[in-house]
């Protein structure tokens, strides 16, 4: 196992009706800035549970985040924050919106270019401090210090990392997903899901604890997230997909032992460029990386393929293609494409997609810093 610190601030408050614990968590006399995105939580009765619990606060909005936060957009968050010289912010929905309310309280005291924090790693001393009401699990951005940060101007979708930009606190009631669309489900099961391999799918590192939690959080979406997406009030259903999606990237899992992201970084770009939705791409990228990297994944491959799938016999070589394949299968069980052709993305859009890789240096991606340009090219063609 390697060296690692690890540390942890973020309360959960998980469970029917927790969303009353924000005034416990709130100083009465804050100015509070209550953010959002297109307005789900005024049609579900979050947005109502919110305000009865802030009765009496000085309450600021704004809302309007995207599925994929734009610099341009949370510039004009911050802009409200130093206007109304704002104290605590308050993200209520998925992990885009807590993502965009991190760069904000990052960026409204910093002094300089706010966008240097996310492409230069620019340092700062000082944040906001805020609370989540998580609404989509997906991201696991309620109880970690990352974001990602879309700049609409020059196509660049880019993230950051910060001990500052822990929330405070977070509130999972999984009766907030109980209206989510199908497609959001899927896109939140998927989202974990490769969150953890991304953890798991590498090389061993003598990591055992660390190996089984993880199998164990694939395990339970594999079971649990085809029930949370055909029973939406299925409350044990969606207790497990949301916490899944939770412990799936709060540090745990990642502690120790080396991590991939390959899947990651190819697929913000199409994202980017083709507005893909982020869970869309690892779908579809997942399957490939695991097949171009078979070799120096090969060990954690059959373990996965044991442990996760049980699958255990047949040559190595047929039980490795067998879990790549239990795989996208999965994906697709969950109503979610797993080619580039179903996104009318072609061969001919990949000159783009490398150019853009290597503006941003992503030249050496994956646990052993081998998946060059040209191999993510061919992730991209086995991808079609």
């Amino acid at each position: 196992m390697n060296n690692f610190t690890f540390h942890n601030p973020t309360r959960i408050h998980f469970g029917r009706g927790q969303i009353a614990k924000i005034s416990d968590e709130i100083s009465k006399d804050s100015k509070v800035l209550i953010t959002y995105g297109g307005g789900s939580i005024k049609k579900n009765g979050v947005y109502d549970q919110v305000l009865k619990s802030l009765e009496g606060y000085n309450i600021f909005e704004f809302s309007g985040i995207e599925p994929n936060p734009t610099y341009e957009t949370l510039m004009q968050a911050v802009e409200i924050v130093r206007k109304e010289k704002i104290d605590f912010i308050l993200a209520v929905g998925g992990g885009s919106v807590i993502d965009g309310t991190k760069f904000i309280a990052a960026a409204a005291p910093f002094e300089g270019e706010p966008w240097n924090i996310v492409v230069k790693g620019a340092s700062f001393t000082q944040a906001l401090p805020f609370g989540t009401i998580l609404t989509l699990p997906a991201t696991g951005s309620e109880m970690n210090c990352g974001s990602v940060i879309t700049h609409k101007a020059s196509g660049t979708k880019r993230g950051f990392m910060h001990p500052l930009v822990f929330p405070v606190f977070s509130v999972l009631d999984p009766e907030t997903t109980f209206t989510l669309p199908r497609k959001q489900i899927s896109n939140g099961v998927i989202d974990a899901f490769v969150h953890t391999t991304e953890q798991y799918l590498t090389y061993n590192a003598d990591a055992p604890l660390q190996d089984r939690l993880a199998e164990s959080i694939l395990q339970t979406l594999i079971e649990e997230g085809p029930k949370g997406l055909q029973s939406p009030e299925d409350y044990n259903a969606r207790s497990n997909i949301m916490w899944c999606a939770t412990m799936a990237l709060n540090g745990v899992i990642g502690a120790g032992v080396p991590q991939d992201w390959a899947t990651h970084m190819i697929g913000h770009e199409l994202t980017a460029k083709f507005n893909i939705d982020h869970a869309q791409t690892l779908a579809i990228i997942l399957p490939s990386t695991l097949s171009l990297m078979r070799t120096a994944k090969q060990e954690k491959l059959l373990q996965y393929g044991e442990r996760v799938w049980g699958i255990t016999e047949g040559r190595e070589e047929e039980r490795i293609e067998a879990a790549i394949e239990k795989t996208r299968e999965f994906f697709e069980s969950l109503e979610i494409k797993t080619r580039l052709q179903d996104y009318n993305v072609s061969e001919s859009d990949f000159d783009d997609l490398i150019t853009k890789l290597e503006e941003q240096g992503m030249i050496q991606l994956g646990e052993h810093r081998d998946i060059t340009l040209e191999k993510s090219r061919e992730i991209l063609r086995l991808s079609l």
